[in-house]
């Protein structure tokens, strides 16, 4: 079995280039598959009234950022890929070279402006898709969208951060993917000890990661890439076990 482990990366950069790349760099360190950001227009998704306003304007990803970020992580041999929340966006990564992409639960809701648009251009690039779906959403709609595309439901409960007592595992295990919100590592290495008793050949992680002096509206329910790289170690020896 293998786990493809993405890093969450978030609004945690805080728009900061050199920030960026010392998180791309740990997160290549700890042993992750891929690093994850997020391509936004903040007016759009949030409203300027919102606690963490001027943080999440910081983080917006502008094209020209997002090129850097994934010539950066090419040369660290690390996977670069986004959640894009508005059509020009799809268009640009797909321009870049971007392989996959993650459908945010909350683009699953259709309640955000372009939310359709983005599947539909996210559906059409037939690149692979993880997709989240812990605020709810149309599945079978969802499903019939990418049925040309390699595509990966993932268990997620919309919780930040969320109580590890709220996971179902008879529910989690129905899904080949894992978008972990809780403040340890505990439970994406259960979900691959039983995922890998099912026989599975591949499984999708995602955790939230951030640097011990990040201050973004995402650090709050993101562990620290020490503790990544923890995670990754214990799903990579139970890749090769034998149950």
């Amino acid at each position: 079995m293998k786990a493809f482990i993405t890093a969450e990366i978030g609004s945690n950069w805080e728009g900061n280039y050199v920030k960026a790349k010392k998180i791309i760099r740990e997160c290549k360190k700890a042993g992750v598959d891929a690093v994850k950001f997020q391509m936004w227009k903040a007016e759009e998704l949030y409203n300027k009234s919102h606690p963490n306003w001027n943080e999440i304007k910081r983080s917006e990803l502008s094209f020209q950022m997002a090129k850097k970020l994934k010539e950066f992580s090419d040369k660290q041999k690390t996977e670069f890929f986004c959640s894009a929340f508005y059509p020009d966006g799809v268009k640009f990564l797909i321009s870049i070279g971007v392989k996959k992409f993650k459908i945010a639960s909350r683009t699953c809701m259709l309640t955000d402006p372009n939310s359709l648009e983005v599947l539909q251009e996210k559906a059409r690039s037939k690149k692979e898709i993880f997709i989240s779906m812990g605020m709810g959403g149309n599945k079978k709609r969802i499903s019939k969208m990418f049925k040309k595309n390699k595509t990966t439901f993932c268990y997620c409960i919309s919780d930040y951060p969320l109580n590890f007592e709220k996971i179902n595992w008879e529910d989690a295990i129905k899904y080949d993917g894992f978008s972990d919100h809780t403040m340890d590592v505990l439970a994406p290495i259960i979900f691959t000890v039983l995922k890998k008793q099912k026989k599975s050949k591949r499984i999708y992680i995602e955790k939230h990661v951030k640097m011990n002096n990040s201050r973004g509206p995402d650090a709050s329910t993101s562990i620290s890439t020490e503790k990544l790289s923890e995670m990754v170690k214990q799903i990579r020896i139970i890749e090769k076990m034998r149950i």
